[in-house]
């Protein structure tokens, strides 16, 4: 019934920039905090970045003074804008939410498909 879609990865050098976006659709009562993970070959999946409704962040210190998260409310969208990036930092990028799907029930995880970013030169 919710589906999240990311969109924005690609293929850039090193220290250049990415804004990826996710838009949640479908019945929705509240979107608490969104966020996003990544997932490198070989590795565990890891969270990047998540920001709450009332707009606040935290992230993973290795992206610390390089990316960015924001949120819309209104469109029910959460980005990542991603500056000097760096070829550690290729991995697939998955957005995740905490959704309401109505006022009496309890939150649930939703997960996007996940969007390629690749770092290199």
């Amino acid at each position: 019934q919710v589906q999240l879609v990311e969109s924005g990865g690609g293929l850039v050098q090193p220290g250049g920039s990415l804004r990826l976006s996710c838009t949640a659709s479908g019945s929705i009562f509240s979107i608490h905090t969104m966020g996003w993970y990544r997932q490198a070959p070989g590795k565990q999946r890891e969270l990047v970045a998540a920001i709450t409704s009332g707009g606040s962040t935290n992230c993973v210190d290795s992206v610390k003074g390089r990316f960015t998260i924001s949120r819309d409310n209104a469109k029910n969208t959460v980005y990542l804008q991603m500056n000097s990036l760096k070829p550690e930092d290729t991995a697939v990028y998955i957005c995740n939410a905490a959704i309401q799907v109505a006022a009496t029930v309890y939150i649930n995880d939703y997960w996007g498909q996940g969007t390629q970013v690749t770092v290199s030169s």
